[in-house]
C-alpha cells in the first residue's frame, strides 16, 4: 500500500473510530480501545475487498 492509500486508510479509521466514540455515549480515555476497534474492522473490510475483487487479466484471450 502505498503513502496516499495509507493516509486515505488511515483518515477512514479515524472517522470509523470517532463514530464508535460516540456510539458508545463519548466516553473519556477509551481512545485506543475505539481505534483499535474501528483499525480491526476497517482492515478486515479492506482484506474482503480485495479477495472478492479478482485481479485484471494479464493475458488477452486469443
Amino acid at each position: 500500500m502505498g503513502q496516499i492509500d495509507e493516509l486515505g486508510l488511515e483518515d477512514r479509521i479515524r472517522k470509523r473510530a470517532h463514530a464508535l466514540w460516540e456510539q458508545a455515549g463519548q466516553p473519556q480515555g477509551r481512545e485506543d480501545e475505539f481505534w483499535h476497534q474501528a483499525e480491526h474492522e476497517i482492515r478486515e473490510i479492506e482484506q474482503l475487498h480485495d479477495e472478492a475483487t479478482p485481479p485484471p487479466p494479464t493475458m488477452l484471450p486469443g
